[in-house]
């Protein structure tokens, strides 16, 4: 897989936690300089994290299905996106919070990153390193959780459903471009 499929998943990877940071950036008081990196950080952490757990698990299944590893791939993206764009077009308006406490910042940054852990799987069954998926993943989520977080807390929360539903288009379109070169391209 190239580096900007990998950017591209990246950023539809991390329109959940771009969507929670907005909803953050609008709710929370005092949110001051220190607490967004620390919101951003744990965002970005815990995307990069699940990736890697997903890798792990599916390095241990890849010999058994590497007949099919092309069609998992693309269910496992489609699926994800097919949920992110329903739950683009279903979510109603959260309800606000004035602060955010620990345990709802690890909520919502395990909540964020529960799709990685089946792109983390994809990733196994193309026989692919993990190293740069995760530091772009990582890296991404951060620079995009900082920026929702600057929007929320400046403009409004009109950007939260249509993020969610670009990113379930692009992971399914990964999803499908990965199909479609395995069964014409290879």
């Amino acid at each position: 897989m190239d580096t900007l499929s990998i950017v591209l998943i990246a950023f539809a990877l991390s329109m959940d936690s771009f969507a929670v940071s907005v909803a953050n950036g609008l709710t929370i008081r005092d949110l001051n300089p220190k607490r967004i990196l620390i919101i951003s950080f744990s965002l970005a952490f815990f995307q990069a994290l699940m990736p890697l757990i997903g890798w792990l698990a599916g390095i241990g299944i890849n010999e058994h299905i590497k007949e099919y590893d092309h069609w998992v791939a693309f269910v496992l993206l489609s699926f994800v996106g097919g949920k992110m764009i329903y739950e683009g077009l279903t979510k109603n308006g959260e309800e606000k919070e004035t602060e955010l406490k620990i345990l709802t910042l690890l909520s919502q940054s395990i909540a964020t990153s529960i799709d990685a852990f089946a792109v983390g799987i994809s990733f196994a069954f193309l026989n692919m390193s993990i190293v740069a998926p995760v530091a772009i993943i990582g890296i991404v989520t951060f620079g995009v959780s900082l920026m929702g977080l600057y929007l929320g807390k400046s403009f409004g929360n009109k950007l939260g459903k249509s993020v969610e539903i670009i990113g379930g288009i692009v992971l399914f379109g990964l999803g499908l471009k990965i199909l479609l070169e395995h069964l014409f391209f290879s």
